[in-house]
C-alpha cells in the first residue's frame, strides 16, 4: 500500500508481526521549475565597466610595484647610482612599462616623498585636534614624525642612504601642502593668543628644519630613540638651547 504526500511516495510493508518499515523515494516536484536568471551583458556600444575596472587595478598595481622597487633600490644603491633599469628589473615588468607611469627616476623619488607625506599628514591633523595648545601640538607632532621614521622600514632605509636628496626635494605638491598646514596651525594659535605675533613662515621653517635635521641624525645612530629626539626638538623650539636636556 502507498500514498503520495507532498511529492514523496511512501511504500509501507509489514513483515510478520515485526515493526512496520518504510521506504522513501522522491517524486518529481509539482512546483514549476525556477529558471536561471539571465546574465546582463553590456549593451552594444556601451563601455564594459568590468574591463575598465580591471585595467585601472592593473595600473595601480604596476605603479605601486615600481614605487616599492624604487624604495629598495634607492636604499641599496643610493639615489645617485640608481638607474631606471635597476628599478624596473626588480618589478618583473617590461622595461617600457616604467615610462607609462614616470618620466624619470627623479619623478619616482618625488612620488615616494609625496607618498610619505600623504601618510603622515592625517596623523599630524589628529595631533592638532587633540592638542590643547601650541606646546602640546609641537610635542605630539615631533613624536609622530620621529616614530614614523623608525616604524616605516622602507622610508627609514631609503632615508639612511639618501639624506642629501631628502633635504633637497622639499618642493613636491604634498610636502608643500603639509608645510602650508603647519603654517596655518601656527597662525591659528597666533590669532587665538596662544602664541605671540611672530613671523609664522619663519617659525614653520624652523619647526620643520629642526625635525628634518634631527631626524637625519637620529637614523644614523646605532640606538634609535624617537622619544629622545622628540623631546630635544620640542625643548629647542619652545624654550631655546638653555632648556635642552643635558647629555648623559
Amino acid at each position: 500500500m502507498g500514498d503520495v504526500k507532498g511529492g514523496v511516495s511512501i511504500r509501507q510493508s509489514v513483515r510478520g508481526d515485526g515493526p512496520r518499515m518504510s521506504d522513501v523515494k522522491e517524486m518529481p516536484s509539482r512546483s514549476p521549475l525556477i529558471k536561471a536568471m539571465p546574465k546582463h551583458e553590456p549593451a552594444a556600444g556601451a563601455p564594459d565597466t568590468r574591463a575598465k575596472g580591471k585595467r585601472e587595478l592593473t595600473k595601480l598595481n604596476n605603479r605601486e610595484a615600481i614605487l616599492n622597487s624604487a624604495r629598495e633600490v634607492f636604499a641599496e644603491l643610493g639615489y645617485g647610482a640608481t638607474t631606471v633599469r635597476d628599478v624596473i628589473r626588480k618589478t618583473g615588468l617590461a622595461s617600457g612599462t616604467f615610462y607609462n607611469y614616470f618620466k624619470s627616476k627623479e619623478e619616482v623619488f618625488e612620488a615616494i616623498m609625496d607618498d610619505g607625506m600623504r601618510r603622515i599628514r592625517p596623523r599630524l591633523k589628529a595631533d592638532r585636534i587633540r592638542s590643547r595648545n601650541f606646546e602640546e601640538f609641537i610635542r605630539n607632532a615631533y613624536a609622530t614624525y620621529f616614530d614614523y621614521l623608525v616604524s616605516d622600514r622602507h622610508t627609514f632605509q631609503m632615508m639612511r642612504g639618501n639624506q642629501t636628496w631628502f633635504r633637497v626635494r622639499m618642493d613636491t605638491p604634498e610636502i608643500l601642502a603639509g608645510l602650508e598646514e603647519i603654517k596655518e596651525y601656527i597662525e591659528e594659535d597666533i590669532r587665538d593668543g596662544n602664541l605671540p605675533p611672530v613671523d609664522s613662515e619663519y617659525l614653520m621653517a624652523a619647526v620643520v628644519g629642526v625635525a628634518t635635521e634631527i631626524g637625519d641624525r637620529m637614523i644614523l645612530r646605532q640606538k634609535l630613540d624617537p622619544k629622545a629626539a622628540a623631546e630635544f626638538a620640542t625643548s629647542l623650539i619652545l624654550k631655546g638651547f638653555e632648556a635642552l636636556p643635558l647629555k648623559k
